[in-house]
């Protein structure tokens, strides 16, 4: 199974890690370092999900992928 995409950045304003899940609305995490940013998005992840279980809202297929990954692929395809 396909799992999540999640992003990691550093965000001066906040002089930390964001972690970022593009495929569910809202669901991200701060963190001091890159590795407790996505522990913390990964309980995020998990509240999500049940709050969505939950109250019977639709819980979306992993789908997002960067456009270098995208464009990787299909480089990767045409040279085939």
């Amino acid at each position: 199974m396909q799992d999540y995409f999640i992003s990691i950045f550093y965000s001066e304003e906040d002089e930390g890690y964001i972690a970022d899940i593009p495929d569910l609305r809202f669901c991200s995490a701060f963190g001091e370092t890159p590795e407790k940013a996505l522990q913390e998005v990964q309980i995020a992840k998990a509240a999500w999900l049940e709050a969505a279980r939950s109250s019977g809202k639709p819980i979306p297929r992993p789908q997002y992928r960067p456009a270098i990954y995208r464009l990787a692929t299909s480089a990767a395809f045409s040279m085939a």
